[in-house]
């Protein structure tokens, strides 16, 4: 088994004023050549946008991104004419494929929004480019890991054009629940979202992450109330 662990004040820091983020891996103006993906895991930025700022339409291509709402809401407008906004307990995914221009803004003129920007390579490039958004219930993942993002094209989870699924589990404190692999030779990257838990021995807390390889099963221990979201991706292309 492989193990890399990423404690949360390890991260790339960038303060705009109107944008703080945390970034797990190489990204904009933070270069850590150790840090650059978990296989074709390629960002995880922990951002936080300031009362109705946010990012101007830009564009994307050939790459799968993932927008998971921790607090506030989102405004999301693109060239596929679509206009949503995206609270918290829904996740977004945008297959942005041969190409596509959006923007993000905060919907509240008066409290932060910190959302989770997830990257992740596509199996396919060139497709057209795809929209998916849904709502998951927190009863619904209490001790259990919920997958929410998967390649399976079902009504209980969001299509993503990769061989990679997305779980979040909200684990009580000293209950252990189990994360089964379910992509053949598949890594898997935990982010501790909130709480505090024990993952193969090794305490995480806060925004801390560990990536394993070459394991198909994985305990993890809630140490306090904790969220985690598990991201399992293929490893080469």
């Amino acid at each position: 088994m492989g193990k890399i662990l990423h404690k949360a004040d390890s991260r790339g820091l960038a303060d705009h004023g109107w944008l703080i983020s945390r970034h797990s891996f190489s990204f904009a103006e933070y270069y850590e050549p150790q840090r650059m993906n978990f296989g074709l895991l390629r960002v995880i930025n922990d951002d936080i946008v300031k009362p109705a700022m946010g990012f101007a339409t830009h564009p994307h291509r050939d790459m799968e991104i993932i927008s998971i709402p921790l607090s506030g809401a989102l405004r999301h407008e693109d060239s596929m004419a679509n206009k949503h906004v995206i609270v918290t307990g829904e996740i977004q995914v945008m297959s942005a494929g041969s190409g596509v221009t959006h923007s993000e803004y905060n919907n509240s003129a008066t409290q932060d929004v910190n959302f989770l920007q997830i990257w992740i390579q596509p199996r396919k490039k060139g497709i057209p480019p795809r929209y998916g958004q849904k709502m998951f219930h927190d009863s619904d993942q209490l001790n259990h890991f919920q997958t929410i993002i998967s390649p399976a094209t079902t009504e209980e989870t969001v299509w993503i054009n990769q061989n990679a699924y997305l779980s979040m589990a909200h684990i009580d404190a000293g209950r252990a629940i189990t994360y089964n692999q379910q992509g053949e030779n598949n890594g898997l990257y935990f982010f501790v979202i909130a709480g505090r838990v024990t993952i193969d021995s090794t305490e995480l807390f806060k925004r801390d992450a560990m990536g394993l390889t070459d394991i198909e099963q994985v305990q993890v221990t809630g140490r306090s109330p904790s969220r985690v979201l598990c991201i399992e991706v293929p490893m080469t292309d």
